[in-house]
């Protein structure tokens, strides 16, 4: 499985932006896809999961309300858009396929993930 997500860049405060990430390969038996990001001299955190079979997202408390996740299982592919987004967002965003039934919070959970992509948020 290869995961590729694009639409990183550099936006100011209180802007937007778009990822997406689309994964392709042995895709089956999957629960979903979700968002991790990494910030400079800090551990790998996360940001936000979509399920398949539920169509139901979980977000990281820092950035409900600003962001929101979909997905299309069809096509294997997650968006994250990032609105109102601060200083504290800047990372390396991560996607990643689910294939661990467990909570989509924990990094265990995921198998397959993208090479990431800079978000960065200048004040």
């Amino acid at each position: 499985v290869q995961l590729q997500a694009s639409g990183g860049g550099l936006v100011q405060a209180g802007g937007s932006l778009r990822l997406s990430c689309a994964a392709s390969g042995r895709t089956f038996s999957t629960y979903g896809m979700g968002w991790f990001r990494q910030a400079p001299g800090k551990e790998r955190e996360f940001v936000a999961a979509i399920s398949w079979s539920s169509a139901g997202t979980s977000y990281a408390d820092s950035v409900k309300g600003r962001f929101t996740i979909s997905g299309d299982n069809a096509k294997n592919a997650v968006y994250l858009q990032m609105n109102s987004l601060k200083p504290v967002d800047t990372a390396v965003y991560y996607c990643a396929v689910r294939t661990n039934p467990i909570a989509a919070m924990f990094e265990r959970a995921y198998s397959y993930w993208g090479p990431g992509t800079q978000v960065t948020v200048s004040s």
